[in-house]
């Protein structure tokens, strides 16, 4: 299984839960950018290593972030 994500980062407050959550390490806080609120929101930094395990999505209080998952033909 591949996986793939998707954050809303005008949504994202930056609680971290979803860093913390994966299991991966493919999400971290933005370290330079701000969303319109002011917060720095997560962003998938290693994306190539996504599994698809929906942790983060599970996580976010604020459901930003959309997990998608595909199939990896052998």
């Amino acid at each position: 299984m591949k996986g793939a994500i998707v954050v809303n980062t005008d949504r994202c407050k930056g609680c971290s839960l979803c860093v913390v959550a994966c299991p991966q390490k493919v999400i971290e806080l933005a370290q330079k950018q701000v969303n319109t609120h002011g917060y720095r929101y997560a962003q998938a930094v290693n994306p190539d290593d996504c599994v698809g395990c929906a942790a983060c999505g599970i996580v976010c209080p604020d459901g930003c972030i959309t997990v998608y998952r595909k199939r990896v033909e052998a």
